[in-house]
């Protein structure tokens, strides 16, 4: 028998970030579907999203909006794969990776999620500030 290892496809970091997204797609029965979801996570090439009602079937093709944070504006729309779903009842998620608009995925949604990184304070930190301050008192 054959041995199949999974190698992790990801080319760039995944950032938790909760966008509004209409997803569209047509079902094996030839039904169009429409359904209102929110990404758990964007990478640069593909999102995690949650879509309460009904998930699309593995290797199918998505048309995915992104929308504004009030819901109605488009912000940007792209095709998208199904890679693999997770039926948990209560939080079912797909997971999408982009066929084209890679760039503007990027620019729009992608860079604008990465999170503000600050330099933690340390201790000493604060310490040699305390130190300064009543060296400018005295």
């Amino acid at each position: 028998m054959p041995r199949y290892s999974t190698t992790e496809q990801r080319t760039g970091q995944r950032y938790l970030a909760s966008l509004m997204v209409r997803a569209e797609w047509d079902d094996a029965d030839g039904g169009h579907i429409v359904a209102e979801g929110i990404t758990e996570n964007v990478g640069p090439e593909g999102a995690l999203i949650h879509l309460q009602d009904k998930l699309p079937d593995v290797g199918s093709r998505v048309q995915l909006a992104v929308l504004d944070e009030e819901g109605q504006k488009l912000q940007l729309r792209v095709v998208t794969e199904v890679l693999r779903l997770e039926r948990n009842p209560g939080h079912p998620l797909a997971a999408l990776q982009l066929l084209d608009a890679q760039d503007e995925w990027r620019g729009l949604v992608w860079e604008p999620a990465k999170p503000i990184i600050t330099k933690r304070e340390t201790v000493e930190d604060t310490e040699l500030d305390e130190e300064d301050e009543e060296d400018a008192i005295h």
